[in-house]
């Protein structure tokens, strides 16, 4: 039996976010930066560390950096993974983004299954704002979505789902701040991507989207940021590749700041079939230092955690009781 599949393609707006579906019946932690991703950015200095997360450390925080398998996964499915695909599948385990804000901390790693229907209902909440669906429809999106989204964790490692919790400064709690979607090959494709098709075995962002209230504050240019340096991890293919609608100035403007440009432009036609023309836009990627790895040993789990100005104080209390063999490692 077909499920009901969604595919979502939104564009990141500080002000107001813009998504574009296309529904078929078929099976288809980082830190400081200007608050507006629209205004002059630093340029941060990235860094690399190594720390040991004790195996017996546990918290009842969503957002901790503790070990988590996504072989356990309960959407993963039972499809057999060849031995490069554990050594990635472990690479999407170990990998956290971190970033400091003005107002508070940001951190971005690969969702995990508890926090799906967070997810979903973010995904959904933004879709139905931006079309101005009437909020009966939200209990459908909300099941589309996340049909879309299971189907998509079983592609894993070839895709992924990533989540960013922010923490405002001096509170103890955290929320969910933003998603986004990262391709990295053919078999991690989209079934049905919008148009301009971009290429299928090279990595591909989508489906971003930052909280109501959190916007402008620069999450959703270090979620970009932290979907590049994971595909300059996952993958060899140096280019990148987005979807953008002509009519969204500002995460245009962005992602030319962030070194996108225009590839392809849907034609005019393709507003009889009641869709917005698109911009197919493409980055080529600086190199980056290769962190694909995790390690387990018995003293605990390897993280390998992407950082800009990140204080060892901060880590420790976002990942509470672990124990910090920092090796900096300055990335050109």
């Amino acid at each position: 039996m077909a499920a009901a599949a969604l595919s979502l393609s939104l564009y990141l707006d500080p002000r107001q976010q813009h998504l574009h579906t296309h529904l078929n019946s078929t099976k288809g932690l980082p830190f400081p930066s200007s608050g507006n991703p629209l205004l002059s950015l630093h340029k941060l200095d990235r860094y690399n560390f190594k720390c040991s997360l004790p195996s017996s450390s546990s918290t009842n925080s969503v957002t901790s950096a503790q070990y988590y398998s996504f072989l356990d996964d309960p959407f993963r499915g039972s499809r057999f993974l060849t031995n490069e695909e554990l050594e990635k599948l472990k690479a999407l385990e170990s990998f956290v983004y971190l970033q400091e804000l003005e107002s508070g901390s940001l951190w971005v790693r690969a969702m995990r299954a508890e926090e799906m229907d967070l997810t979903v209902g973010l995904l959904a909440e933004s879709f139905a704002e931006s079309m101005l669906m009437p909020l009966g429809y939200e209990a459908l999106l909300r099941f589309l979505v996340k049909q879309y989204l299971i189907e998509r964790r079983a592609v894993m490692p070839h895709a992924v789902t990533l989540v960013g919790f922010y923490r405002e400064n001096g509170q103890r709690g955290e929320e969910l701040a933003g998603t986004v979607e990262v391709c990295f090959d053919k078999r991690g494709a989209n079934s049905s991507p919008p148009s301009p098709t971009p290429p299928k075995n090279s990595p591909y962002i989508c489906n971003m989207t930052v909280t109501k209230q959190l916007r402008r504050r620069g999450i959703g240019w270090h979620l970009l940021k932290a979907s590049e340096e994971l595909i300059s991890q996952m993958t060899s293919s140096k280019e990148v590749y987005l979807h953008c609608r002509m009519i969204d100035e500002a995460p245009f403007n962005m992602y030319i700041k962030a070194g996108y440009n225009v590839l392809q432009t849907d034609s005019i036609f393709i507003l009889l079939t009641l869709q917005r023309r698109k911009h197919l836009m493409r980055k080529k990627l600086p190199v980056f230092n290769n962190l694909a790895e995790s390690d387990i040993s018995d003293s605990g789990v390897n993280f390998r955690i992407n950082y800009g100005k990140v204080s060892e104080k901060l880590i420790k209390r976002i990942v509470p009781g672990l124990n910090l063999d920092i090796r900096l490692v300055l990335n050109g």
